[in-house]
């Protein structure tokens, strides 16, 4: 009888090997749509002249690369109608200018000009106080008690509604982790900030950045950590539209934002 039932069990695992069969998902692929990556970022200290617009294009969902576009004409201009050109290094999706003048409050539009069409956005720059000194560590911290958590502080500016991005590169992390905050419950208020993660260790270097942003960026960015958080509940899949308009034909949108910020960074090393 034991000798009856290995042998079933041995017929049972190979009928299932026998009926194994790969499925592939035909997925249907939209058309190539252009991407605008032009994040303005004066880092506090810094003359800012130097800044960078990526031009890159929608991919297949397995794609591992993002293909870049090339042959555009990227232009930023200022309120008083200056114009500050990002020239392409060649080859690479890549536009930089070399002279430009970060000035918080100035408006700025943007114009990229590519196989006939025109895409514009127009924003301010904004500003963005201080990250205290004075961050602290504690190592009981998350949402278990058990992680290592830093905490640093901003004074609020009690005369505007104000609006942050905040940024964390953690060395045990791919990609920066970013959060936004608003001064809704802390006007005028020194707040802090925390962060933590469980496989901090001693010694790891963090770097933080603090952006100051406007309402609609800080709504669109809000947008994009939902549809891409992982969570139990997640949000449906959706394209979240930035600021950037063809003025030449609508319908043919592309994605990304024209954000100017002025950016404060600080390092910590973890103790």
């Amino acid at each position: 009888m034991k000798t009856l039932k290995n042998y079933l069990i041995v017929i049972c695992s190979l009928c299932l090997i026998a009926c194994e069969k790969v499925i592939d998902v035909d997925l249907k692929n939209e058309a190539p749509r252009l991407v605008i990556d032009a994040s303005i970022d004066w880092i506090k200290n810094t003359s800012g002249n130097e800044q960078k617009i990526n031009l890159s294009t929608t991919t297949t969902y397995n794609s591992k690369e993002f293909p870049t576009v090339s042959g555009a004409n990227v232009t930023v201009a200022n309120s008083t109608n200056t114009s500050f050109q990002f020239i392409e290094n060649p080859g690479t999706g890549e536009y930089i200018c070399t002279n430009f003048q970060p000035v918080v409050g100035e408006t700025y539009t943007l114009k990229v000009n590519l196989n006939g069409e025109t895409y514009t956005a127009t924003e301010t720059l904004v500003g963005v106080p201080n990250i205290q000194d004075n961050i602290q560590q504690k190592n009981t911290g998350g949402i278990g008690g058990k992680e290592i958590e830093i905490t640093y502080r901003y004074q609020d500016d009690p005369a505007r509604q104000n609006y942050y991005l905040t940024s964390v590169k953690n060395p045990r992390v791919a990609f920066p982790e970013y959060a936004v905050l608003d001064d809704e419950n802390n006007q005028g208020n020194l707040v802090p900030v925390d962060y933590s993660n469980e496989d901090l260790k001693a010694g790891d270097l963090l770097s933080i950045r603090f952006y100051g942003i406007s309402r609609r960026h800080f709504d669109y960015f809000g947008k994009l950590l939902s549809v891409s958080a992982d969570s139990p509940f997640p949000t449906v899949p959706s394209a979240v539209r930035g600021n950037i308009v063809n003025q030449t034909n609508f319908s043919n949108y592309a994605f990304g934002y024209f954000r100017l910020s002025e950016v404060d960074v600080q390092e910590y090393t973890v103790q």
